[in-house]
């Protein structure tokens, strides 16, 4: 089979396309013929060995994916030859047209939704839900900064907030950003290129119930300024340290947490994917793709992924 590969860490340039026998499954997994692969940040990370992942070598990259069942293991209940699934993890990744795929980490794709549109689920989706839901506990009528909404991430947290009846507030960094936070439905959006952009909010009567957060280094000072009584953010994504003062905290009762997917157990990851089926299926939640990728452009997907100014997920295309 075709699979994009690297030999050790290094840059997304030492990805080449390669010819390796199709992937075996053991009686506890799946074999999913990919249609579509995810790109996302930790994605990079794990090429590059950075941020405290590693992988072993060779390494096809991609945690997300959708395809179909084409071997189901023995022991394996609830999956069909024939089904079409996504995936939030993998053993042997998905920038490739087969990938052995864990049943605890493996959901059945809403008929709405294409492979590329499936290959946006695991990881955006379900760490958006997380956030919102499992972590910082909001709820219809809570207050809700999506604070640097326009990535993958992003753009599900915004439609989860909005299915489930919350007051959003979303921040871009481009015209273009903003039009596409409108388009999906959220009246305010501040820009956070702007100088002073949160100070109308960095009040008891004006802050946020919840603060999803996309670049802690950046923010999270100016963050806790912003918070409501009883407040929290909830941290999604970060590239250094920062520095805060804790009474901003403590004035405000407020709470900092992290939100890492790495940490969600299968039967929090069930309990999500199946809340968000039937979402999916009606058109509530509908994932945005600003680009698709052949297999072979993995290379540009990498780099691309990791600019500012995201809008939506990259793909690649594997069928």
């Amino acid at each position: 089979m075709k699979a994009m590969q690297i030999n050790d860490y290094g840059p997304a340039s030492d990805l080449t396309l390669v010819d390796v026998a199709k992937p075996t499954i053991n009686d506890d997994q799946i074999l999913v013929q990919i249609g579509a692969s995810g790109v996302n940040p930790v994605d990079t990370y794990i090429r590059s060995g950075v941020n405290n992942y590693t992988a072993s070598f060779p390494h096809t990259p991609g945690n997300d994916g959708a395809g179909t069942v084409v071997e189901v293991g023995r022991n394996v209940a609830g999956f069909q030859v024939g089904q079409r699934v996504y995936f939030s993890r993998n053993l042997t990744g998905s920038a490739a047209e087969y990938a052995v795929a864990l049943p605890t980490h493996t959901f059945p794709l809403a008929d709405a939704l294409s492979f590329a549109e499936g290959a946006c689920l695991g990881v955006p989706y379900t760490t958006a839900h997380r956030a919102l839901f499992g972590r910082a506990h909001a709820q219809a009528g809570d207050r809700v900064l999506i604070h640097g909404a326009t990535g993958a991430v992003g753009i599900a947290a915004v439609q989860l907030a909005l299915s489930a009846g919350m007051d959003v507030v979303a921040s871009a960094g481009t015209q273009e950003g903003a039009d596409l936070l409108r388009a999906q439905g959220v009246e305010t959006v501040i820009m956070h290129t702007e100088e002073g952009y949160l100070k109308p909010f960095q009040s008891l009567d004006t802050g946020f119930d919840v603060i999803i957060e996309m670049l802690a280094n950046h923010n999270l000072d100016q963050d806790l300024k912003a918070l409501a009584f009883g407040g929290c953010v909830a941290i999604i994504g970060n590239r250094g340290t920062v520095e805060i003062n804790p009474r901003d905290l403590m004035a405000r009762d407020a709470a900092v947490m992290g939100v890492a997917l790495a940490n969600c157990k299968p039967a929090e990851l069930q309990r999500i994917a199946k809340a968000m089926l039937p979402l999916f299926e009606k058109g509530v939640l509908k994932p945005v793709i600003r680009r698709e990728y052949s297999l072979t452009e993995l290379p540009q997907a990498h780099e691309d992924v990791m600019k500012s100014g995201a809008q939506g997920n990259l793909v690649v295309s594997v069928q």
